[in-house]
């Protein structure tokens, strides 16, 4: 059906850890990303796989998640740049837990 991703906005980290474990267990999605603001008060969890796991997976974060999800998108079949954009998000956060896992 082809590839997607999804988007989940929620504020606080541990409501993001809920929502990302929630739609990890719904769906056959894995994490591709995640952003923090505002010092982790707003966490964005982008996630990937085929789109109607992607859609079942923000669905089930939306609905079963402690707290309701600032915003949520689902993209399938994102433009280039869309791409581009999640990996360099994604190749942030890999290289600071690599040197964090290396300490």
């Amino acid at each position: 059906m082809g590839s997607a991703y999804g988007f989940v906005e929620i504020t606080g980290v541990v409501a993001a850890m809920d929502a990302l474990d929630i739609m990890c267990k719904a769906a056959d999605v894995r994490l591709a990303s995640w952003e923090r603001k505002l010092g982790g008060r707003l966490v964005t969890l982008i996630i990937e796989g085929d789109v109607s796991a992607v859609k079942e997976a923000v669905e089930a974060a939306d609905t079963k998640a402690i707290k309701k999800p600032v915003c949520k998108a689902v993209i399938a079949n994102p433009h280039e740049e869309i791409v581009k954009m999640v990996q360099l998000s994604a190749s942030r956060w890999r290289t600071v837990g690599d040197y964090a896992w290396r300490k």
